[in-house]
Parts: C-alpha cells; structure tokens; sequence
C-alpha cells in the first residue's frame, strides 16, 4: 500500500515505476500476463515489500501499533511511511511533489492497457483523485483508512488508525529515517545483480 515509496525507490524507469506502484495488484508468477519490462518492476516491488518486512525499522514501527490493530500492523505501517515520504518530499527528490505524481499517474495511464483490467479501475481512480499528493495531510492518510476499512469484508478497527501515528509520531518517524536510506541501497544491489550477466 506504501505507492509513494514504491515509486521513489523504483528510480526514474517508467515501467519500473508503474511496477512498483502496481505491484499490489499483480498476484502469481511473473512474468505471467505482464510485459517483460513491468514484471521486472513487479519482482522489484516484491523484493522490498520482503526487504521491509525484515528490516529492524520496520519490525520496531510494527510494534508500536497498538495490540488491537496489530493484525494490520504491516498495512498501517506501509501508509504512515508514505505519510513521512510527503511530507518531507522535498528532502528526497528535486522534483515537486505535484509534479513528481503527475508524472507517476502519466506513466500509469501509459500502460495502462497492459496491466489486468481488474487493477484499471483503481488505478485511473488514483490518477483522478490524486492519491499520492493525499498523503501529505493526515486527513488523507485518515481518508486512505477509511476507505481500506469499508472495502475489507469483515468488521475491522482500520478506521481511525492514524490516531496510531499520531500517539508515537516521533517513533515512526526515527524508525522510517533509518529504514528509508537502506531501502534505498538494497534496490541500487538488486538492480546490479539484475544487470551483471553473470548474476544468478
């Protein structure tokens, strides 16, 4: 659910892009109904969503979710780390923040035909509604929330679950500069293990 990191640490490739942000939409094995050049961004975003899952920060921000939402734990993390991502864009890229989504949802509308028609609805709706941009207000993040609790389909406390973020706000914040810069460094490996011929 963290698009905005996603796409940050996909680079500046489109289809790389459009991978990482669409990655929660493909499921099976790659390269499956994708082009070549997408599944590889799709094998990229699961190798950080692995990556993340494992990372010390990011296990320290999971704790930190209250016993009552910790089944989703995973999910909230990945939404208040895009949260810190906007908010602080400008420390991360040299592109405005506006412009840098624009550009995201251009990529996405690009290619859109060679994604799953179940993914399209969604991903014209980011486009549309500007989801990226949503992030940099915690009210988006609590609109993000809400709309995840109304689609789930059993009674669930994701409603609200910004208040999470809010009561250790620092803490997210400490474990996500420590997580950010070293996400960054295993895609600069994964790409280079990718693009030496000798690499299994």
């Amino acid at each position: 659910m963290n698009f905005l990191a996603h796409a940050l640490l996909a680079g500046e490739e489109p289809a790389l892009i459009v991978g990482g942000v669409v990655g929660d939409w493909i499921k099976g094995t790659l390269p499956g109904v994708l082009p070549v050049d997408l599944a590889r961004g799709v094998a990229l975003h699961r190798a950080i969503d692995v990556f993340a899952e494992t990372h010390p920060a990011f296990c320290r921000s999971r704790t930190r979710v209250s016993t009552s939402r910790r089944r989703y734990a995973g999910v909230l993390v990945d939404i208040f780390y895009d949260h810190l991502l906007a908010r602080a864009w400008e420390a991360h890229h040299d592109r405005p923040l506006d412009d840098y989504c624009a550009r995201v949802y251009a990529h996405i509308g690009g290619r859109l035909q060679d994604l799953p028609p179940a993914a399209r609805p969604a991903l014209s709706m980011m486009a549309r509604e500007g989801w990226l941009q949503s992030y940099t207000r915690i009210e988006g993040i609590a609109d993000v929330l809400a709309r995840m609790s109304l689609r789930a389909r059993q009674p669930n406390p994701i409603a609200q679950a910004e208040l999470e973020f809010i009561a250790d706000e620092t803490g997210f914040a400490d474990d996500f500069a420590c997580w950010l810069p070293e996400a960054q460094a295993f895609v600069r490996n994964w790409l280079h293990r990718r693009e030496t011929p000798d690499s299994a």
